[in-house]
């Protein structure tokens, strides 16, 4: 007697549906990367509109005398500098500014009050100046400068200064101050005075 055949059994699967927790999930990143895109979006037609720029330091008068100065000599350095806000809507906080004159990385005069703080305004150019008074030269650095003064005619200098900075724009200012040195290479001939090619040169700067 034959058996009866039974038609083979066949499963199909169905999907199981999500978690809510696991929908939950991607809503909300996707809601979190929707916020972040739009905010860097933003930020970069603020930037677009408001191109802030660093405050831009110049020499724009620089005598040392007596120069060269000779062995166990003081010498005194008259300084003028140009700072300019070249931003159209941003001003700067400026803390006391402090600067030193440097020859060879050794400092050979200074001065701890050249001027602030103060506020400059956007599109702005203000004038510092201040006398940097030197202890007695090192016999090394005055013979080093008589001779590059006569091998080359001038005597290459550093000039550096510090302050602190802040950014306001309308309302709004910033709270925490930065640490800011400048660096301005001068070059002296031997009248004392600045050479032309070193007036005007912007100087470079950095932050802490």
């Amino acid at each position: 007697m034959a058996l009866p055949t039974h038609a083979p059994v066949r499963f199909t699967s169905r999907p199981v549906p999500e978690s809510l927790k696991k929908r939950l999930s991607k809503q909300v990143c996707s809601f979190v990367l929707s916020v972040l895109f739009v905010a860097a979006f933003i930020l970069f037609l603020l930037w677009l509109a408001l191109r802030p720029h660093r405050p831009r330091f110049h020499i724009s008068s620089f005598s040392a005398s007596p120069f060269p100065p000779p062995e166990s000599s003081s010498p005194s350095f008259s300084v003028q500098i140009a700072i300019r806000n070249p931003n159209r809507k941003i001003g700067f906080f400026f803390g006391p500014i402090s600067g030193s004159v440097y020859y060879r990385n050794n400092e050979i005069a200074s001065n701890t009050d050249m001027g602030g703080p103060f506020f400059q305004p956007p599109k702005n150019t203000k004038t510092v100046g201040a006398r940097l008074e030197g202890g007695l030269i090192e016999p090394l650095d005055a013979t080093g400068m008589q001779n590059d003064l006569s091998e080359n005619g001038y005597v290459s200098l550093r000039l550096v200064l510090k302050t602190t900075l802040r950014f306001r724009l309308s309302a709004w200012e910033t709270h925490g101050a930065r640490v800011m040195h400048v660096s301005c290479d001068v070059a002296v001939g031997s009248d004392g005075q600045i050479m032309a090619e070193s007036k005007s040169k912007r100087c470079s700067m950095y932050f802490f």
